[in-house]
């Protein structure tokens, strides 16, 4: 893969300017993927294979695209790798958000909404809820077909899913601080903060993490569930320096990673405490770039977007195609970020959301 700029590498690039310059740097390479044998279920085998983008349709298909909310940049990026991806096959895109996880009822009304309406051939579902969806799930799939993406989410009825194991995510976020501190080296306690609890992911994140730092010296003295908004975990945070003034590290979601970062700043603690998160965004992409943030696994969520539509538009189209595949997960740090594709990851500085495209 391409490294980066040499002001990147220098570290003189800054904000938005040193967004940009990494992105367009950037270039999509043979992405590696793990297709899951059989498939809907992380507990089979996970087979390594290349990225191979769909070919253009033989009809402008029309998708119906649900989200839990577009108020970070993680979808952010699921929303763009989407909506270029239908740009370049053709395909028309219709995306609704629940306006976050914990709005469950709003999201079975959107998915009601995509199934009522005429014109839409499929339906793309990031859910709220791993189990709170099934029952409408395995009813509008006898009509039209429903793929999961990015959130785990029970199989009955499904078409097709992309994503990763959320364990993983967890776990080798976690594993990497246990290399850092093995068991029998002095404890280091962490203030943890995985997300809002009743999300589907969650759970798999935090499991994951809590395993792979049993064995070690990490401890966990502080746990804050919570939405993925930044002023809630900002509060989070503050909370729980107040209550532990001496914990070493702080992790989890990525906007507590990001909110974080102004928090020991503003209150002199830079280099005293260190962050970690579970999830790549912009914001700790800059902040792994400054030595802000530690490290953080990517589990590419454009590359996702883009899986999602060449995986609806194959099945449309009567191809062949691969019904449970995602990314393969790479933990990040500033020593790998040369050698990391930023365009699977991070949408470009100027995209907003977009809730339709019609070619």
């Amino acid at each position: 893969m391409k490294a980066y700029p040499k002001r990147l590498r220098a570290g003189l690039i800054h904000g938005t300017l040193a967004l940009t310059m990494a992105f367009v740097g950037s270039r999509a390479g043979a992405s590696e993927l793990y297709r899951w044998e059989p498939p809907f279920s992380y507990a089979g085998q996970a087979i390594e294979m290349p990225y191979a983008p769909a070919a253009r349709p033989g009809k402008v298909w029309s998708l119906c695209v649900v989200f839990p909310h577009l108020k970070d940049a993680y979808w952010l990026a699921v929303n763009y790798g989407m909506v270029s991806q239908a740009q370049r096959l053709g395909v028309k895109l219709k995306v609704l958000e629940a306006w976050g996880y914990g709005n469950l009822q709003r999201q079975r009304d959107l998915l009601q909404e995509c199934a009522r309406t005429q014109g839409f051939d499929a339906i793309v579902l990031g859910s709220v809820s791993f189990a709170g969806l099934t029952d409408l799930i395995q009813t509008i799939s006898r009509a039209k077909p429903v793929f999961a993406t990015v959130n785990d989410v029970a199989d009955p009825g499904l078409s097709g899913k992309v994503g990763v194991p959320w364990y993983d995510m967890g776990h080798l976020i976690g594993k990497y601080l246990a290399a850092r501190h093995p068991s029998g080296t002095e404890p280091v306690s962490i203030a943890w903060f995985p997300g809002p609890e009743a999300a589907g992911w969650v759970p798999f994140v935090d499991r994951g993490f809590r395993d792979a730092i049993r064995h070690s010296s990490v401890r966990i003295v502080s746990t804050g569930w919570g939405d993925t908004d930044k002023s809630l975990q900002r509060n989070l945070v503050q909370a729980a320096l107040e209550r532990h003034p001496d914990v070493r590290y702080l992790g989890g979601n990525a906007m507590m990673a990001e909110a974080a970062v102004s928090i020991l700043r503003e209150t002199g603690l830079e280099g005293r405490k260190e962050i970690v998160s579970t999830y790549f965004t912009p914001g700790v992409y800059r902040g792994i770039v400054r030595n802000k943030i530690l490290a953080a696994p990517t589990d590419a969520p454009v590359l996702q977007g883009r899986l999602s539509i060449d995986q609806a538009v194959d099945m449309l189209e009567g191809h062949n195609y691969v019904k449970h595949v995602g990314p393969v997960i790479k933990v990040i740090d500033h020593a790998a970020l040369p050698s990391m594709d930023l365009e699977d990851s991070i949408s470009p500085p100027t995209f907003s959301p977009q809730f339709t495209y019609s070619p």
